[in-house]
């Protein structure tokens, strides 16, 4: 799931690119972010080698984003992001692993990272997924959005969570989010419910502060733990 902006956000505001922090446990892993980020006009003003580093760096060199490794020593790349984003609510963290692995994914995303990406990612798509990020959008590699859905659909009945954080959502609005949650981009929102993309970015907008949600990521979360979305729902494929 890759989606257009809905913000203007920090670089379309100002025109600059992102601020980078590179965080992975190998210097090999991190040389080549670095050279591919700033190759495409990309800041990286720091590199972090395990996730007490990142947390450390992350405070004082306060980074736009964070390219952020799961599996790390010390500390792992979730804690890192839980502590990094409870500081800086502000900062995106941008998930990388050479694992495709559905418990990762839901586990970054209701953290609150903005995307997740494989590490066989083309340069082209890495620098563009920092920029993406950084306008408060989010971001998902096709395959590990199927498998997030894959995990809703296989895990045991449960009991939604209580809906009450809904109730402030007018009926367009839950409708809106409930087609967020199936994967649908502005445009595909719009064409679906017949209105223009502005006025879709307006909804979404609205439904990001009245929930108080980062993110698309975290919109797509809470419309499955809310029963709003269910796996075999139409659009809840991943494949948007």
């Amino acid at each position: 799931m890759t989606t257009g902006a809905d913000t203007a956000g920090r670089a379309g505001l100002d025109g600059r690119a992102p601020r980078v922090l590179v965080v992975d446990d190998q210097t090999l892993i991190r040389t080549g972010f670095r050279l591919i980020l700033t190759a495409r006009g990309i800041e990286v003003v720091g590199e972090a080698a395990d996730g007490v580093a990142a947390v450390a760096a992350a405070r004082e060199l306060r980074p736009d984003v964070v390219l952020m490794d799961i599996r790390m020593p010390n500390m792992d790349g979730l804690e890192a992001t839980r502590r990094i984003l409870a500081r800086s609510p502000d900062c995106r963290v941008l998930m990388l692993t050479t694992f495709d692995l559905d418990r990762y994914v839901y586990a970054a995303l209701s953290l609150g990272a903005s995307g997740f990406l494989l590490k066989d990612v083309t340069p082209e798509h890495l620098a563009a997924a920092v920029r993406l990020v950084d306008t408060g959008d989010a971001l998902l590699a096709p395959s590990i959005t199927r498998r997030l859905v894959e995990r809703f659909a296989s895990s045991p009945a449960r009991p939604p969570a209580p809906p009450a954080d809904l109730a402030s959502l007018t009926p367009r609005e839950l409708e809106v989010l409930t087609l967020l949650g199936r994967g649908l981009s502005n445009t595909e929102l719009a064409g679906e419910l017949t209105l223009s993309e502005a006025t879709v970015k307006s909804h979404v907008a609205r439904i990001f502060a009245k929930l108080a949600l980062r993110d698309r990521s975290q919109a797509v979360v809470l419309a499955y733990e809310t029963g709003l979305v269910k796996a075999g729902d139409p659009g809840a494929n991943g494949s948007r």
